[in-house]
């Protein structure tokens, strides 16, 4: 059997996971302009396989910081491309997509950092003297895992949307509403309370990395 130090992270079971959906998310942008069924199938793929590799590195005991930023960034990522079509298809629409996109990724990489300041293993270790919501969003997988796939599915049934409405499932005032429809009606509130945790996430990281930073003023200040 092979020593510790001569293991690979970069082939641990939970990162060749991880690669593995890079490359379906990949493939599935490529496809995102002209072949929104085969772009959906393996999207979805690509971010049900973010459930794998959490349990695949506890399973074979390979749990990585490098596993862990490759999984955000992988997120990100998808989420940032599938936003960025959405507001070419959607173009009265692309200030606010830009604005989530800037959500997303900043209240993510301030959380990051502010983590890793504060010297904590893991980015989804939340204390008990922080909000309540982060720490019952991060504590629980299941909570955690229905909230990013509720809000994937709501940009995913918006990109559906721009192709094909499917069929009418009853008519109100003369507007047909589909089985898409009623699909992205039902994950819309998922996806605006993850919007609210991004912003409950980024003023945290604020404060905690505004407190790390009094602290290191405070002890320069008595070694002079």
């Amino acid at each position: 059997m092979a020593s510790k130090q001569q293991e690979n992270v970069f082939l641990f079971v939970p990162n060749i996971i991880g690669y593995s959906r890079i490359v379906l998310a990949a493939i599935s942008l490529y496809y995102m302009p002209d072949a929104p069924v085969f772009c959906v199938a393996l999207y979805s793929l690509s971010c049900l396989l973010d459930a794998v590799d959490g349990q695949a590195a506890r399973y074979f005991g390979q749990c990585s910081k490098f596993g862990a930023v490759l999984d955000m960034v992988t997120d990100r990522c998808t989420t940032t491309c599938l936003m960025c079509y959405l507001a070419q298809v959607y173009p009265k629409w692309s200030l606010l997509f830009q604005f989530l996109i800037s959500l997303d990724l900043s209240s993510h990489y301030m959380h990051m950092y502010s983590t890793l300041s504060s010297g904590v293993s893991s980015h989804k270790v939340i204390s008990k003297k922080q909000n309540f919501i982060l720490r019952a969003y991060y504590s629980n997988n299941l909570v955690l895992f229905s909230f990013c796939a509720g809000n994937e599915l709501f940009f995913i049934f918006l990109y559906i949307l721009a192709f094909y409405t499917g069929p009418e499932v009853f008519n109100v005032a003369g507007v047909s509403v589909s089985l898409i429809h009623i699909l992205a009606f039902l994950t819309f509130p998922i996806c605006a309370i993850k919007q609210i945790i991004n912003c409950i996430q980024f003023g945290g990281a604020a404060k905690t990395l505004a407190k790390i930073d009094l602290e290191e003023r405070q002890k320069a200040a008595k070694q002079q």
